[in-house]
């Protein structure tokens, strides 16, 4: 019987992150996708700030920045009568959000530890999931393999054997791994045979789905390039600014489902050039896992929560979970920690999720109450300045994406602010010979030191590989609140303090051990 640490079921961004995760701290694993190649289906079009700090951790930003929309291009959303400008048709009001090269600028002007490592990215799930894919394939840490198929498993106190089966010729595998990673998404055949439940709303809304290819910009972008043009009826989203786009809207009210039908109806014209690539309806759910795993199997992405698009969370809260599975799956393979850390996935993602669940159900409830906007309101400037007022919170919730906490704090929604409490993700600066600090972090831990504080207790007692990282910049020092600042692999504070007497206190502290 084979033999892996750890086997990854579903082979989607959040499961092939993890995999990147695990090599990239030297831990072997087997992933399976029962699809035999990564997703035609756009699924999202936002990778937040929070989420590319954590794929720069595993030295994935410059290629999946090479496949997004140009960095120039901005994030505007746009809320519109319809497209067809010659016919009446006109934009009611534009929140403007700035372009990467833009946010670039204002990360850099702003070095107060406001501001993300990383601007956010515009791009489709569509090409995201194959610069994952080929940053796997091919890595000696990591059998990657499509067209297999997660049948079954059972757990024991020593590890948990799985029952693989090739789809195209149904022959089957077992396979012994020492933890299970269930990221199989929305019908985790994982969760399923864990026996855990699902709590929240299952089908709140229905949606119908137009993804097709053209090149009429005139007609597209009618009032200048936008990420997002919204209605009452939907969204047309552009994925890449050229020639690939996406609407999604409410389920014609008449049943017809005609992809050409639903676009002309919605652009407010049918004269223009496309090709349907994908067309289906689908459910919104607002769904949290009771539970994010039993003893060594544990849930990631979709197979523990699920959410309505507002907000972009669904696969930007997967990667979070990755990330901070990744990490201590590989600290119990190296014997760095045990059964204690695991146990902190989902005492610190849990509550992660249900935070994000309840703020895409809020961003819902604002686009329902301009929806009714629409239908009340008969002057455009009105109707334009009620929808500025109920605002854009979806795209603008720092505090949701960057100031969760792990230490049952919750976040101001809209705001972050920066602070080194532990559980808090660390504030990002750049120093000034011009590095940023999160480039100067260890793959393990690092400890941050600031002055003349000792930090020999601390190092002399770490359990895992540690480095060090002296600050010396006296503008910087306050935003880190301490002396000595450690820091997880994940870039959350795991302890700070002006001095430390007992380290071994501390790592036990850290490392639940």
């Amino acid at each position: 019987m084979n033999h892996v640490p750890v086997l990854i079921a579903g082979g989607g961004p959040v499961g092939m992150t993890l995999a990147r995760t695990l090599s990239s701290f030297g831990v072997r694993c087997r992933l399976v996708e029962r699809q035999p190649s990564t997703t035609r289906h756009p699924k999202m079009d936002i990778t937040n700030g929070r989420s590319m700090e954590l794929f720069r951790r595993v030295g994935l930003v410059d290629k999946l920045r090479a496949v997004a929309v140009p960095e120039e291009n901005n994030f505007d959303v746009a809320w519109i009568t319809t497209l067809a400008k010659e016919r009446g048709g006109r934009e009611l009001h534009r929140f403007r959000y700035p372009s990467v090269v833009e946010k670039r600028a204002e990360i850099l002007a702003n070095n107060d530890g406001t501001q993300p490592r990383e601007p956010a990215m515009r791009v489709s799930q569509v090409m995201i999931e194959p610069v994952l894919r080929d940053a796997i394939v091919g890595d000696p840490l990591v059998d990657a393999r499509w067209g297999v198929a997660f049948e079954d498993f059972e757990q024991g106190e020593t590890g948990v054997t799985c029952t693989l089966r090739v789809v195209e010729t149904g022959a089957t595998e077992t396979v012994r791994c020492d933890y299970l990673a269930g990221c199989d998404g929305g019908s985790s055949i994982v969760r399923e045979k864990l026996g855990i439940g699902l709590s929240g709303k299952a089908n709140v809304a229905h949606r119908y789905m137009v993804h097709f290819r053209s090149q009429a910009r005139d007609i597209l972008q009618a009032f200048g390039v936008a990420w997002h043009y919204q209605s009452a009826m939907g969204t047309l989203i552009a994925q890449d600014d050229r020639e690939i786009w996406t609407l999604q809207m409410r389920m014609p009210t008449d049943g017809n489902t005609d992809p050409n039908g639903v676009l002309d109806a919605w652009v407010g014209r049918g004269d223009f050039e496309r090709k349907i690539l994908v067309a289906n309806p689908w459910f919104t759910n607002l769904l949290l896992a009771d539970s994010y795993g039993k003893g060594r199997v544990f849930l990631a992405g979709d197979s523990a929560h699920q959410y309505i698009p507002t907000g972009g969370y669904g696969m930007n809260t997967g990667i979070g979970d990755a990330i901070d599975l990744g990490w201590k799956l590989a600290a119990a393979v190296k014997g760095y920690a045990g059964a204690g850390l695991l146990a902190t996935y989902d005492r610190e993602r849990r509550p992660v999720g249900h935070r994000n669940r309840v703020a895409s159900e809020r961003h819902t409830e604002v686009r329902l109450k301009i929806a009714e906007l629409y239908k009340n309101e008969r002057d455009p400037v009105a109707l334009g300045r009620g929808i500025a007022a109920l605002g854009n919170a979806e795209n603008e919730s720092w505090g949701i994406e960057f100031g969760y906490r792990y230490d049952g704090v919750e976040p101001h929604p809209t705001i972050y602010q920066p602070t080194t409490a532990p559980g808090a993700r660390l504030p990002s600066v750049f120093l000034r010979d011009g590095s940023a600090l999160y480039d100067r972090l260890g793959r393990w831990f690092t400890l941050l030191r600031f002055g003349d504080a000792d930090p020999s207790s601390l190092i002399d007692a770490a359990p895992v590989p540690i480095e060090t990282v002296i600050v010396d910049d006296p503008s910087i020092a306050p935003i880190y609140e301490a002396r000595l600042v450690l820091v997880r692999p994940d870039t959350h504070v795991a302890w700070r303090g002006n001095e430390c007497d007992d380290g071994h206190a501390v790592w036990q502290q850290v490392l639940a051990s």
